[in-house]
């Protein structure tokens, strides 16, 4: 039994978006738009799910869905209007990607600024509410994901494909022994504070 609600407007043609990578320390913030047909069996909240199971969500969602799209923020966007407006404007990317305007968006968390004149409603914790959002939640994850594991390639260091470039004591270490590279958000907190 899936106990996420398919839609909220049942008569109109409904986009979900979440984001990922909003607390990272590097990498870019990936957002996702769905557009979803039919209700998909095990649709959830992305952190409460195993890769293995996200990534075969993921074929189904991109094989199901009316249509989806994935936009990605860089570290330096990020820099220049902070990382709430580079998840907002990631999110408006994606929906602009659609192959099909929606009539109506629901945004995961609690800001969003108007897109295309298109209603819209933010659900608190909606990855967990909502079949779209949580179908946008896995995608922009397992996107994300695989943007870190690439970039782990030129910078080992960081251990990336661990960390996902999330603040873990071993990236922190990392980062105080070889210093940030161009991957690192430089307005972000990159070390620990030091106890007075």
């Amino acid at each position: 039994m899936n106990s996420l609600l398919f839609c909220l407007n049942e008569n109109l043609l409904e986009a979900g978006c979440d984001e990922a990578g909003r607390g990272c320390l590097a990498g870019p913030v990936v957002a996702a738009a769905v557009i979803l047909r039919n209700p998909i069996e095990g649709l959830m909240d992305s952190k409460k799910l195993s890769e293995k199971q996200r990534l075969a969500l993921r074929i189904k969602i991109e094989k199901e869905a009316i249509s989806f799209a994935v936009a990605v923020v860089s570290p330096r966007r990020i820099e220049e209007i902070n990382i709430l407006n580079a998840s907002i404007e990631a999110m408006q990317i994606a929906l602009s990607e659609l192959k099909i305007q929606p009539e109506f968006i629901l945004i995961d968390g609690n800001r969003f600024k108007s897109y295309e004149n298109i209603p819209h409603t933010c659900v608190i914790k909606g990855d967990g509410k909502f079949q779209s959002i949580a179908a946008a939640s896995i995608l922009a994850k397992i996107y994300r994901d695989e943007i870190m594991h690439e970039l782990d390639d030129e910078f080992p260091e960081y251990q990336w494909k661990q960390n996902k470039g999330y603040p873990t004591i071993a990236h922190r270490s990392a980062i105080a022994k070889h210093g940030a590279c161009i991957q690192h958000r430089k307005t972000f907190q990159l070390l620990s504070k030091k106890p007075k």
